[in-house]
């Protein structure tokens, strides 16, 4: 009898569990992604050696915001394709990025110029995109929608009309921001995602607990050496920061490597000039970019219209570097170890490559072994954060 019982209660679960999943991919077929009613948090106290985490005063955390942001990034419908989401370029379980593509594939399978930036930990960074032409978090998101590589729509008119119409976003767009109908303005969406941005960051790496958190035990020798190569002969630190109490492993800077531009040298003169005299706007520089790779390596330049800009890129975060390969902003450098020869080599790839005229300056030849390459790769390894480890490719390390 008991054995029965059993057996019908595992039958039964299964009949709701199967239920659950057909109501689920109905209402994903007819209206988008469905809103989670739990499973957030809004931290108190950031993760193992991150700073506080700093939230807009014009846009204060709710767990209703975050739940509509999530469905909002993640809304297949704000594509001219119906394909293409926010999450299609950043994956959650790739680490919120797109690898192995080098650069993303938007409508159609059309490419652009840049490599995924990872979503994680971005609410840190003081600009958006490679070249910081998006002040915020909220400004970075109207932008994919409608370019023509990306999303592809003219214009926002198409999300408006399917957050003003839709049954579940009119709900959850009145009880989060008390507003319904043309009221409903890409401010609030913009918002909404943001928010639900700002609750992706991870910390407490093996380096994070070694580093802040006393454990000694937590990295390898070979970590622990590459931490020592990291911090002083290889200058990594000078740009990928490590403070007292935190670690960002970004300077939010910009900085010409050596990467792109080199290909580019003697077209910058022309390509500089052409660019200052047409004067575009932001939401030019935005579609440009992404469609013409000479104009994508001017690099900061396109935005701050200076010449310290050409061919710089902001530095990223390495935090979970080793689940978000290929590298540098055009995905063109595929290994980890790629990418310490490269700064090994002075701010080449090939060793006898000339150095191009805008380089920024502190970059050298590092005159490393191969155990001390090894073991600098071997201290990004240690940035992973527990849950994307699962993410790493080993193909992307060595």
């Amino acid at each position: 009898m008991q054995a029965q019982r059993l057996s019908l209660l595992v039958l039964l679960l299964s009949i709701v569990a199967v239920s659950c999943t057909r109501q689920e991919d109905a209402q994903q077929s007819k209206g988008g992604p469905m809103i989670r009613q739990s499973g957030y948090t809004i931290p108190t106290e950031p993760p193992l050696g991150l700073p506080p985490i700093p939230y807009p005063a014009d846009n204060p955390q709710t767990l209703e915001k975050i739940a509509l942001g999530e469905k909002l990034f993640h809304d297949k419908r704000f594509s001219t394709t119906h394909e293409v989401s926010c999450a299609a370029c950043h994956d959650a379980a790739k680490a919120f990025t797109d690898g192995p593509l080098k650069t993303s594939e938007g409508i159609n399978k059309l490419t652009g110029t840049r490599n995924a930036p990872t979503v994680v930990n971005a609410v840190y960074f003081r600009t958006q995109f490679w070249d910081g032409r998006s002040p915020s978090l909220e400004d970075q998101s109207l932008h994919p929608p409608v370019n023509p590589v990306e999303m592809g729509l003219k214009d926002h008119e198409p999300i408006l009309k399917i957050v003003r119409t839709d049954p579940e976003y009119v709900a959850a767009f009145k009880a989060v921001f008390e507003k319904s109908g043309t009221a409903i303005t890409m401010d609030e969406v913009t918002k909404a995602i943001g928010s639900f941005e700002r609750t992706i960051v991870s910390g407490n790496s093996a380096f994070d607990r070694y580093n802040y958190g006393g454990e000694k035990d937590a990295l390898t020798p070979a970590q622990k050496r590459g931490l020592e190569l990291f911090t002083n002969k290889g200058r990594c630190v000078s740009c990928h920061l490590i403070e007292q109490t935190q670690a960002l492993f970004t300077d939010n800077r910009f900085h010409n490597i050596g990467v792109g531009i080199n290909n580019i040298q003697g077209d910058v003169p022309e390509l500089a000039g052409a660019f200052l005299e047409a004067k575009a706007t932001l939401a030019e520089v935005d579609i440009k970019v992404l469609t013409d790779k000479r104009t994508s390596e001017l690099g900061r330049f396109v935005v701050a219209k200076d010449f310290d800009g050409l061919g710089a890129f902001k530095t990223p975060t390495l935090r979970n570097v080793a689940a978000t390969g290929p590298y540098m902003h055009d995905g063109s450098v595929r290994t980890l170890l790629d990418v310490v020869i490269h700064y090994d080599n002075g701010g080449v790839t090939k060793k006898d490559d000339p150095v191009n005229d805008f380089l920024s300056g502190g970059i050298r030849p590092l005159n490393l072994t191969e155990q001390e390459r090894n073991d600098l790769v071997a201290f990004m390894e240690a940035l992973t954060s527990p849950e994307y480890l699962s993410a790493v490719n080993k193909k992307n390390i060595r």
